[in-house]
């Protein structure tokens, strides 16, 4: 049978015998027939047949070179999720390997990323683990999500935003940490049309209006290399490109730089046929065109953590024009556009090779912390963390390289090299001179790590580390050493409010104290005294549940029904509850200022009551690092009141962009407070504090802001 308008079964298969001849592939041919059975009848929401995903699915799968079993399984991925199919007949028909894969792939796509955090964090536990199962699984997701990003455009704006924003934060880091970087590429930019509409829009047609002088560039640049390379004898294929869009929008936000300031924005690949020649043709260029001082990177001598390998100069090329130059031999880059698919082997029962063992290391880790960490945020902001790294290459005095993020200090060096050395760090030779701890490494740093026995972690570390490895471990010395204090604190204050009454401790048994554990979530006795140590329990409130028939004059009187608590600084009408606690004092942090709508993070301060935090507060990862001093909170009722936010715009400097911004948001029914302007290199920088209702109020706001011409970006600004 066959579907007509879309990727025929019979090209698929004829590619796969291309590279996979002589194998028996009946296994494809009867998946085909059992998927189009399967979904007779279905169409898609763009109104095609519904055969033709599955076919597309398998079809990318055949372009990245996937054994059968995988184009087996991306043809059937659907089979369970959208049919009355079991796994149980997969399993019959295709085999145990096949319906492995296929049930991988739809437990991850019944998985809602973007979900309540604890949620969030068990899903993702969920896809690493059917990760390190068998990759195939997501690769098979990976290929199918890249089909649906492709014909995003036929779903409704609300789950069209969601997939997007998923794709964006979830699959498209996961692509880049498996070396796929054509898969990543294509799902960043898709992601950010359907996200960023107009800014999408806005660089395209900048691009676009360079585009034929662009090509002319190129093409001269590539003729001159090719005649250079013949020249050498260096056997060469020279391909041009420019830089993917997402990529040169993030460039732009971050470094806020006009696009002329983007190096990398046109580029020249070179692919030659072994190393020697890599370097070779990187001599050659630097004697051709004048290179730009600290542009230059060796990833072939030092490869990234995905592996990828290539030389990287920036140079000046024809007309004072920067370009950047890629070096490769066909193996890397092969490895640098599929990853881990590009040397994937199931066939044969072939053990792993010593780079997919290096490949599957982080996969290894992080199912090590999804083990360890009980905080749920804790573990997700370390994923997070781990899946988009941008590395600094750094040497212990030995020569062993140490790769870190970037802005990591000599506290992260010291972690990676080994727990202990971190813990009793107090002090870091960098290139032979004593740097402070919060110095910032950079690539080619000669780093020795200083330590005494006496020295330990502080606190203060958390804010200048940059790596998941240094950040948990530094959690958790303080959170056993803090722990142990707070037990004994809470010991001490129980005791003394059971002398008031004339208590014995010693006549409480352990059933009791089992049932008042039991009564506040706790696994122990131990767990009820660090929570009164840490002011989460009070101490009259927990011996009145261990001798209710004492009769104790009660901790609050008036216990108020909806546990309602004075807010510092805003007023009494932005109330907000505290589950399971009275008469606690509650007041927002001003490090984030959080806004009604948002969802927002109790912490236990000593002395001064429970600080509210926004969860995206960018202070909230440091200062949780004991999930005992955690606390729910949560806004309540409807009430109005006013919150402060401050606004930082970025837009050209045109006249009128004032009168235009303070008119936009009078338009949207807000007040400002203050405003500022900056202007220079023909670009002004905004800083604009409004007052606003709740989260939807400020989410307006934004959107409007975006919306006036000449404007580029527009952001909150929270404290440090």
């Amino acid at each position: 049978m066959m579907v007509t308008g879309m990727v025929q079964f019979e090209d698929i298969l004829r590619q796969v015998q291309s590279y996979r001849g002589g194998e028996d592939l009946s296994l494809l041919r009867r998946a085909y027939e059992f998927t189009v059975k399967q979904h007779a009848g279905q169409k898609r929401l763009s109104g095609e047949p519904y055969i033709c995903h599955p076919l597309e699915v398998a079809h990318i799968l055949a372009n990245m070179k996937m054994d059968p079993v995988c184009l087996a399984a991306g043809m059937l991925h659907d089979v369970i999720e959208d049919t009355h199919t079991t796994t149980e007949l997969v399993r019959q028909d295709f085999g145990a390997e096949v319906a492995r894969i296929v049930e991988g792939v739809t437990k991850i796509s019944r998985i809602k990323f973007l979900s309540p955090q604890d949620q969030q964090a068990e899903n993702f536990r969920k896809m690493v683990l059917a990760m390190v199962d068998d990759i195939r699984v997501v690769l098979v997701k990976l290929a199918d999500r890249l089909h649906n990003m492709r014909t995003l455009e036929y779903l409704p704006p609300d789950r069209r935003e969601r997939m997007a924003r998923e794709t964006l934060e979830i699959y498209a880091p996961i692509a880049h940490r498996l070396g796929m970087g054509k898969m990543r590429g294509e799902l960043e930019d898709l992601a950010f049309l359907h996200l960023e509409p107009e800014a999408f829009a806005d660089l395209k047609r900048t691009i676009e209006s360079r585009r034929k002088v662009s090509d002319e560039f190129l093409a001269e640049v590539r003729a001159q290399v090719e005649a250079k390379m013949k020249e050498t004898n260096i056997p060469a294929r020279v391909e041009g490109r420019v830089k993917r869009l997402y990529s040169i929008w993030q460039k732009l936000r971050r470094q806020q730089i006009p696009i002329e300031q983007v190096y990398d924005l046109l580029a020249v690949r070179i692919v030659t046929d072994n190393v020697k020649n890599c370097y070779a043709a990187l001599g050659v260029i630097h004697n051709t065109w004048r290179p730009v001082p600290g542009r230059i990177k060796d990833f072939i001598a030092i490869p990234r953590p995905n592996l990828y390998q290539s030389l990287h100069t920036s140079v000046i090329g024809p007309h004072g024009q920067p370009f950047e130059v890629q070096i490769r031999t066909d193996e890397m880059h092969r490895i640098a556009e599929e990853g881990i698919a590009a040397h994937w082997k199931y066939k044969d029962g072939r053990p792993l090779s010593q780079q997919d063992e290096e490949r599957f290391a982080w996969l290894r880790h992080v199912v090590e912390w999804q083990q360890e960490m009980r905080d749920p945020g804790e573990f997700l902001s370390t994923l997070k963390i781990d899946l988009y790294p941008e590395e600094v290459y750094t040497f212990t005095p030995k020569g062993k390289v140490i790769v870190l993020p970037r802005d990591a200090t000599p506290i992260d060096f010291a972690y990676a090299i080994h727990t202990e050395v971190g813990h009793h760090c107090v002090g870091a030779k960098v290139n032979g001179r004593i740097m402070p701890l919060k110095y910032h490494l950079r690539n080619g740093d000669i780093v020795e790590i200083v330590t005494q026995t006496t020295q330990s972690p502080s606190r203060d570390w958390l804010g200048l580390v940059n790596t998941s490895r240094a950040r948990n471990k530094i959690k958790h010395w303080i959170n056993v050493a803090q722990r142990k204090q707070a037990l004994d604190i809470g010991k001490r204050l129980l005791e003394k409010e059971a002398r008031k009454f004339d208590i014995s401790l010693r006549k409480i048994t352990d059933e009791d104290y089992g049932r008042v554990a039991r009564d506040y979530g706790c696994a122990s006795a131990d767990d009820i005294y660090a929570g009164i140590g840490y002011g989460k329990y009070a101490a009259r409130q927990v011996l009145s549940k261990l001798v209710p028939a004492a009769k104790l004059e009660p901790a609050h009187p008036s216990r108020l029904a909806t546990s309602v608590k004075r807010a510092l600084g805003v007023g009494s009408e932005a109330a907000i509850q505290v589950n399971g606690q009275d008469d606690l004092m509650v007041y927002l942090a001003k490090c984030c200022s959080p806004v009604r709508g948002e969802e927002i993070i109790g912490y236990i301060t000593r002395g001064k009551g429970i600080a509210v935090h926004a969860k995206h507060c960018s202070n909230v990862q440091n200062l949780l690092y004991d999930v005992d001093r955690r606390i729910d909170v949560e806004w309540m009722g409807p009430k109005y009141a006013l919150y402060p936010v401050k606004l930082a715009l970025l837009t050209e400097d045109r006249q009128g962009m004032l009168a235009d911004v303070t008119a936009t948001i009078a338009g949207v029914h807000s007040n400002i407070q203050n405003i500022e302007a900056r202007t220079g290199d023909s670009r002004a920088n905004i800083e604009v504090t409004v007052d606003i209702v709740d989260v939807e109020h400020m989410e307006k706001i934004i959107s409007s802001l975006k919306k006036i011409e000449g404007v580029y970006q527009v952001e909150r600004v929270t404290q440090p």
